[in-house]
């Protein structure tokens, strides 16, 4: 008999990723919601049944998992935008928050499996070098918070309900099918996007902050699998690369990888952790060896399928609800 899942955000980059790695095992029914606020229809698998709809929906959430009585829930909806998220305080609790909750409940009321979910390495705040996961969790912004507080939901679920999960921190995931058209979130797809209009770069700062960066194809087949390897039960697990550069330094790949070169300029640094990357020694353990695809190559990856569809407009966010201290180039 195939397992049913549910994975929300199954239109965006990381759920479409996600969703694919599931049909193409073939044991799995997948059913993928998502709103299309960040996601795109094209993103989908054609033979995926899709659900447009909200995680902030709890009546569709409770029909959903009546409907499919899911085995498996895969929690990839998400506004993940750091930076912004000090300024849209409410919007961001309400959908990395709120509705992580409201699927909570209904994974417990329905007897779901498991409960897989991203959180994000922005919990660790400006914590020690490398971050690993016996660190107690700092988060300095927002949408930090929010992935650390639904984190703690998911261990005092297990210890009342007996809910099992798995907790992937990924950081700086890009490559196809990423939003390049959202100017507060995922610098290379950012960058690309610029190019591809022929602007200069934007970089906050200096440009010597430092990220490790990691191609998507090191990323959605581990989560995917996740629900298989008993040894995932209740973990939290670092996931992306052990190499690290400086923003001026992707700047500088990124130009490579789109055969063109542009202006940088240089804005008021904003707030933000200086350097974060990880150790990933445990996930190694229990998944094996990742980051395969150097970031040269998913560079080259990504340029290709940027250039396919061509850049996208950059919208301002409608509702920012602190203006005070917003970054410059954000008003």
């Amino acid at each position: 008999m195939k397992k049913k899942a549910l994975v929300t955000g199954g239109a965006g980059f990381l759920g479409a990723h996600v969703v694919d790695e599931l049909l193409r095992n073939g044991d799995t029914d997948v059913v993928a919601l998502d709103d299309l606020s960040g996601g795109f229809r094209d993103n989908l698998n054609p033979t995926v049944t899709f659900v447009e709809g909200s995680i902030l929906d709890v009546s569709l959430i409770n029909q959903l998992c009546e409907q499919y009585q899911f085995d498996y829930i895969y929690h990839l909806a998400a506004y993940a935008a750091e930076g912004l998220s000090h300024f849209i305080k409410r919007f961001n609790y309400q959908n990395n928050l709120i509705g992580s909750v409201n699927l909570i409940n209904a994974a417990v009321n329905y007897d779901v499996k498991r409960f897989v979910f991203t959180s994000s390495i922005a919990v660790y705040g400006a914590n020690q070098l490398p971050m690993h996961e016996a660190l107690t969790p700092m988060p300095e912004d927002s949408y930090g918070i929010a992935k650390y507080a639904v984190e703690q939901e998911l261990v005092a679920a297990k210890r009342l309900f007996d809910l099992d999960y798995t907790i992937f921190r990924p950081h700086n995931v890009y490559g196809e099918l990423q939003n390049i058209g959202d100017k507060y979130r995922n610098v290379v797809g950012i960058f690309m996007n610029k190019i591809m209009q022929g602007e200069p770069l934007v970089i906050f700062g200096d440009g010597e902050q430092t990220r490790a960066f990691t191609h998507i194809a090191d990323v959605a087949p581990h989560i995917a699998s996740a629900v298989d390897i008993p040894q995932a039960s209740c973990e939290i697990f670092n996931v992306g690369s052990d190499k690290h550069v400086s923003v001026n330094e992707l700047a500088d790949l990124v130009m490579t990888a789109m055969e063109k070169e542009v202006p940088v300029k240089y804005l008021r640094e904003r707030e933000e952790v200086k350097h974060a990357y990880c150790s990933h020694e445990k996930f190694h353990k229990v998944f094996g060896t990742t980051s395969q695809v150097t970031l040269p190559e998913g560079l080259g990856r990504m340029a290709v399928w940027a250039k396919s569809v061509g850049a996208r407009t950059s919208k301002l966010f409608d509702d920012i609800e602190i203006r005070k201290n917003l970054p410059e180039g954000w008003k």
